[in-house]
C-alpha cells in the first residue's frame, strides 16, 4: 500500500487562499440573491442556486490540495485560470455591469479576482518546481 501524500505549503497555502475566497463569493452572492434581489437578472435565489456548481467545483478542488493528491497543483492552476478568464470576460463585462455596482461590489470583485491570481501564482511555482525561500 501506498504511503498517503501530504500537501506541499504551496498548495496548502494555495487551498486556504481558496476558501477565503470562494467563502467571500459565495456570502457575496448570497446577500445579492437576497438583499439587492431583483436589480438585475443575476441576482435572484434562482440564480444563486443554479451557479452552486462553481463552489462545489472549488470544493473539489480545495480537497485535492489538501489531500495532496499528485495532481492536484495542475488542477487548481487550471481552475484558477478559468476562473481568471470568466472574471475578466464574462463576469465583469456582463454580470458586474447589469448589477449597477457600488463600492462594496467592486470591492469584492478586486478581492475575489485578485485572491483568484494569488492561487495561480502559487500553483504555477508549485508545478515549475520553484520554492518560496
Amino acid at each position: 500500500m501506498d504511503a498517503p501524500t501530504h500537501p506541499t505549503l504551496l498548495e496548502s497555502i494555495a487551498a486556504w487562499v481558496l476558501v477565503v475566497s470562494f467563502t467571500l463569493s459565495l456570502l457575496y452572492e448570497l446577500w445579492r440573491a437576497t438583499a439587492k434581489s431583483g436589480v438585475s437578472k443575476y441576482d435572484s435565489m434562482r440564480s444563486f442556486v443554479s451557479g452552486l456548481w462553481l463552489y462545489v467545483l472549488a470544493t473539489v478542488v480545495v480537497i485535492l490540495l489538501f489531500l495532496g493528491v499528485p495532481f492536484a497543483a495542475w488542477v487548481g492552476l487550471v481552475f484558477a485560470v478559468l476562473v481568471i478568464i470568466a472574471s475578466v470576460f464574462y463576469y465583469n463585462p456582463t454580470m458586474m455591469l447589469a448589477r449597477k455596482p457600488g463600492l462594496f461590489d467592486w470591492i469584492e470583485d478586486l478581492f475575489y479576482t485578485g485572491l483568484t491570481f494569488v492561487v495561480a501564482a502559487l500553483l504555477l511555482l508549485e508545478v515549475s518546481g520553484l520554492t518560496l525561500a
